[in-house]
């Protein structure tokens, strides 16, 4: 039996100019002025917005940064919604200056929210790993 052909994550038509190249220095650039206009155009870009049309809600994802000090105890462990834990991610929420997006999740039975740039989705062939990964990108340079 033939497995059935999978749709590419990122289609041809996706801006690719600010990806990286191999050569004898390192990776590169492959248009060293990409990522200047990349970033414009994420300054000016309504996220929440963006977002919105670009997400299909449920989808899995990890909580791979916290901003306290789970990384020196293990009470992330033990706690919902903390460092290392996977979720549910249910819907969008507001948008503060400190923590960015929110994004409600739940996680067993108990809904929470958890910033969306200390996320990732769980599966790089889910839809929405792309539209996350770059927000997520977009916040750590903002």
């Amino acid at each position: 039996m033939t497995q059935p052909r999978r749709k590419p994550i990122v289609s041809k038509d996706d801006e690719h100019s600010w990806d990286l190249k191999e050569s004898d220095r390192g990776n590169l650039l492959i248009d060293v002025s990409a990522w200047d206009r990349k970033y414009e155009e994420w300054m000016k870009r309504d996220w929440v917005a963006w977002l919105k049309t670009k997400l299909a809600f449920p989808f899995e994802v990890e909580r791979k940064k916290d901003d306290d000090d789970a990384y020196f105890t293990d009470v992330a462990k033990f706690e919902l919604f903390r460092l290392g834990h996977t979720m549910q991610a249910i819907g969008l929420e507001k948008e503060f200056d400190r923590s960015g997006i929110l994004i409600k999740a739940k996680e067993g039975r108990k809904i929470g929210y958890v910033p969306l740039c200390d996320v990732e989705v769980t599966s790089k062939e889910n839809k929405n790993y792309w539209p996350v990964r770059e927000y997520v990108v977009w916040f750590a340079n903002r």
